[in-house]
């Protein structure tokens, strides 16, 4: 069969040229259309379900929250198995399943299942999906330099400003923000004037969650002219907050300032962010979606973060702090090197040993072609060019240039015997 291919090929040697053309061609659109990334990722194709109940503790949530969810979703389909993990006041739960099954499909699922669950669980709680990355999705870091700016008015910039314009790139699955105080208004009760008035801290929440709303009217005209009737309620500042009737004592109104007090202050936080040792520091990590490219990704949140920029107060700036499209730069750099060593290297000894540059030329040409068709089979098993799969190629080139080098030389062999013994017969007649 070998044989047959080999004379095949010798008889017609521009169709095989004209298919290895093909070949490169197609190898070459096959390079730029296969995502790049650092490190390959070996994480589990998996649904994060997280649901948040402040306040409660680890036993509690275990029971009244990650039990009842954990049953309920083992009986998915496609699913290896189900993780959970129970901590104050939150719930995690990891649905894993089958290695082929699309990622999207699998959330569709989940969510299906979440919504028969509404009157299993505590009243005020909603489950909620993770972002649709994966283990290894953190694909760049960023805080705002901001050196005048206190740590809450930073956060309020990144949440409401810089976290939407950057969540709108392209294969971003979430920015998620760190560091910093998350402003609100916090109402300090004083239990024994709440005795005193007969209220109950219900009462107080209850005041407070009804006055903070907007509703609407009907629309009336007068004069021929239409007019909307609408009320405005959103609470806007502290003294809003205090002036707010909870109840009344013999006609006279008990405002909440009555029974405490108002402050603005900050969510309570379980840790810091301190970048270098000069301080903390506000920023955001972006989440890149399942088979996105990490090398298009970051280049589109850094032009983005330049368009973000020229909005943000005088004296903020982005510093990037994480950039996974450097290292993988420095990954496809230092593969090229390699790949040019090695067609110099092969060169230089073919034509040192042989002394036969079309030898040369015809193994150097493997190379190129060799890797064009690898690349079209990673986008077939769809797998990305990172630090594992391009080592793999480099070492494989290794073994085709040993190849042709083999092939080379044993031609030149069989050439040179076949020319001596025919000089030779030519010579004895």
């Amino acid at each position: 069969m070998v044989h047959y291919i080999i004379d095949w090929s010798l008889r017609n040697r521009f169709i095989v040229l004209f298919l290895s053309l093909g070949l490169f061609i197609w190898g070459v659109f096959a390079v730029k259309k296969n995502p790049i990334d650092a490190i390959p990722d070996l994480s589990e194709n998996q649904v994060i379900v997280f649901t948040e109940w402040m306040g409660r503790s680890p036993q509690l949530v275990e029971d009244q929250l990650t039990y009842p969810m954990v049953t309920n979703l083992q009986g998915l389909p496609r699913v290896k198995y189900v993780r959970a993990n129970s901590m104050f006041g939150m719930s995690f739960i990891y649905i894993i399943f089958e290695d082929d099954v699309d990622i999207y499909w699998a959330r569709e699922r989940v969510l299906e299942r979440l919504s028969t669950l509404n009157n299993t669980l505590p009243q005020g709680v909603t489950p909620t999906l993770g972002p649709d990355g994966t283990g290894v999705g953190h694909v760049l870091w960023y805080t705002l330099a901001a050196p005048d700016m206190d740590l809450g008015e930073q956060r309020a910039i990144q949440d409401w400003y810089v976290k939407f314009a950057l969540q709108n790139v392209s294969g971003v699955s979430e920015i998620a923000s760190f560091g910093g105080f998350q402003k609100q208004y916090q109402v300090t009760i004083d239990p024994n004037k709440l005795l005193y008035y007969k209220l109950s801290v219900a009462q107080v929440i209850q005041a407070i969650r009804s006055n903070n709303n907007e509703s609407g009217g009907r629309k009336f005209e007068m004069s021929d002219i239409g007019y909307i009737i609408k009320t405005s309620g959103y609470l806007a500042s502290m003294q809003d907050i205090e002036q707010l009737p909870v109840g009344n004592q013999q006609g006279n109104p008990i405002t909440v300032s009555d029974i405490g007090t108002v402050q603005m202050t900050g969510e309570p936080r379980l840790g810091i962010f301190d970048q270098n040792g000069e301080g903390e520091r506000v920023g955001g990590i972006v989440v890149m979606r399942y088979g996105e490219n990490a090398a298009a990704v970051t280049e589109n949140v850094k032009a983005k973060m330049k368009e973000v920029a020229k909005g943000l107060p005088k004296g903020v700036t982005f510093d990037i702090v994480y950039d996974r499209g450097e290292l993988i730069k420095e990954s496809v750099s230092s593969i090229k090197h390699t790949l040019i060593e090695e067609m110099v290297v092969v060169s230089l000894i073919v034509i040192l040993f042989l002394f036969h540059w079309r030898s040369a030329l015809s193994i150097i040409i493997q190379i190129p072609v060799t890797i064009a068709i690898s690349f079209i089979l990673l986008n077939a098993f769809d797998i990305s060019s990172n630090i594992m799969s391009l080592t793999g190629i480099a070492l494989a080139i290794g073994v085709i240039v040993d190849n042709g080098i083999i092939m080379s030389e044993n031609a030149y062999k069989h050439l040179a015997e076949r020319y001596h013994s025919t000089h030779q017969a030519s010579t004895e007649a």
